[in-house]
């Protein structure tokens, strides 16, 4: 009685790790590529000037950003989910070049760095 007790046990707590080990979140190529985006968004003023672009690049990236939690909250298809990020990447790219081609106009350039292999 204790054995079998004992291999049902054993059983069901090799099945739970089996379980945990396929559930893996799968990570799209839209949300990768959108996290990569986020990783370029500017977090200070391009020369320390804190204009109405600025404020204005702050404010649409906060709009990108509730834009996105209500895209992935209404979806209910992968494809859904897969826009929404790709839509999401591309606004932050949109809005990371119109703020830094507004700010050389005025003079100001972004810092940049060139990686030579």
């Amino acid at each position: 009685m204790i054995k079998s007790v004992a291999l049902a046990a054993l059983s069901l707590s090799l099945a739970v790790g089996a379980t945990a080990a396929v559930n893996t979140r799968i990570v799209l190529a839209e949300e990768r590529m959108a996290h990569e985006e986020e990783g370029r968004i500017i977090t200070s003023p391009i020369g320390g000037v804190e204009n109405h672009f600025w404020f204005d690049y702050r404010v649409n990236i906060l709009e990108s950003q509730k834009e996105l939690a209500s895209d992935l909250r209404k979806a209910n298809k992968a494809k859904d989910v897969r826009n929404a990020w790709d839509e999401y990447r591309g606004e932050l790219s949109h809005e990371r070049s119109h703020y830094v081609h507004v700010m050389a106009k005025r003079g100001y350039h972004a810092p940049y760095v060139d990686v030579v292999d």
